[in-house]
């Protein structure tokens, strides 16, 4: 059996307004001169990391797509700039967008071909990029993604009613008092993330490690977003994508799940406005499906990519 080719690198990102060379770090999985197209993979957070994407290299073992991981700038093995913290001028959605852009013609995908899949702030991302129409862009996932961050807080907030009396209690408290580096407050927002962030009991290693990036260097998700995935109070806060959306000329798959942080509702905005779009909603997962219903959720994925094997598995 052949190993699988595995290989990791750093781009150089100019950054003016960083005042200090930025380099953005990246590992490949398998051959990007192979005859199938690569995926390149958005994490989320912003400044999650790129671990806990991990189940997407099945792509690559079951279907022989070459999977393209790297660390957004910020975070994980990227150039790290905590003196930018919150520098709302400095951390927006066009600096992600020009890191991207920086990354595929560093790899030479442009002529090629490309496709893209965004986690949650990744989607997001991945959302704005796909409506550009960037040369070599392919078809494009949007996984457990917000067309609208208040749209998905009106959800969040309302799974936040179902929690325990005790447990809605201690983040009324602690929101009130502004305490978000409490154990309290941690405390109650795991128990949130146990029903809507990741179900599998205990996290996986890669979940873990990704939640660690946020915990070391709170940097880009503190500005972008908040204090955690149920108060945002940051820059992002008001964001929305879908009112250009309509632009998207790639096919495009939207996915989330029945317990998922990002309920339909703010799917739903997605749905109306791309002119070619499909959605999987996975009805035993909440917002890392790749994990929950790992089998199902990559089959479909690669049926979307083209995968001849994946669309006689899934039965398209």
């Amino acid at each position: 059996m052949t190993a699988t080719k595995i290989t990791e690198g750093t781009v150089s990102f100019h950054v003016p307004a960083a005042g200090k060379p930025c380099k953005t770090w990246y590992k490949i999985i398998g051959d990007l001169t192979s005859s199938v197209t690569p995926l390149v993979t958005l994490h989320g957070g912003p400044g999650a990391g790129h671990e806990y994407l991990s189940p997407f290299t099945d792509l690559h073992t079951q279907y022989n797509i070459p999977i393209v991981y790297y660390d957004q700038i910020g975070c994980g093995r990227s150039t790290r700039l905590p003196e930018k913290n919150q520098d709302e001028t400095f951390w927006t959605v066009d600096l992600f967008i020009k890191e991207l852009d920086n990354l595929v013609d560093h790899l030479g995908l442009r002529k090629s071909g490309y496709h893209v899949l965004g986690q949650s702030w990744g989607g997001m991302l991945g959302g704005v990029y796909a409506a550009r129409n960037p040369a070599g862009l392919r078809k494009v996932i949007l996984a457990d993604s917000p067309a609208s961050v208040p749209l998905m807080m009106k959800g969040v907030n309302e799974l936040v009613k179902h929690l325990p009396a005790d447990v809605q209690r201690d983040l009324e408290e602690c929101t009130r008092e502004g305490d978000f580096d409490s154990d309290k407050y941690k405390d109650a927002c795991m128990v949130f993330y146990k029903k809507h962030l990741c179900r599998v009991d205990p996290f996986p290693d890669d979940v873990i490690a990704s939640l660690g990036n946020l915990e070391e260097d709170p940097t880009v998700y503190g500005t972008m977003l908040g204090p955690s995935e149920i108060l945002a109070t940051g820059s992002l806060k008001d964001w929305e994508g879908y009112s250009t959306a309509d632009r998207i000329k790639s096919e495009v798959l939207l996915i989330n799940g029945r317990y998922d942080e990002v309920q339909d509702l703010a799917v739903t905005p997605w749905f109306h406005a791309i002119p070619k779009v499909k959605w999987l909603h996975l009805e035993k997962s909440s917002h890392f499906g790749q994990w929950e219903e790992r089998k199902r959720y990559i089959k479909f994925v690669g049926a979307f990519l083209g995968s001849e094997k994946a669309m006689k598995e899934v039965g398209f």
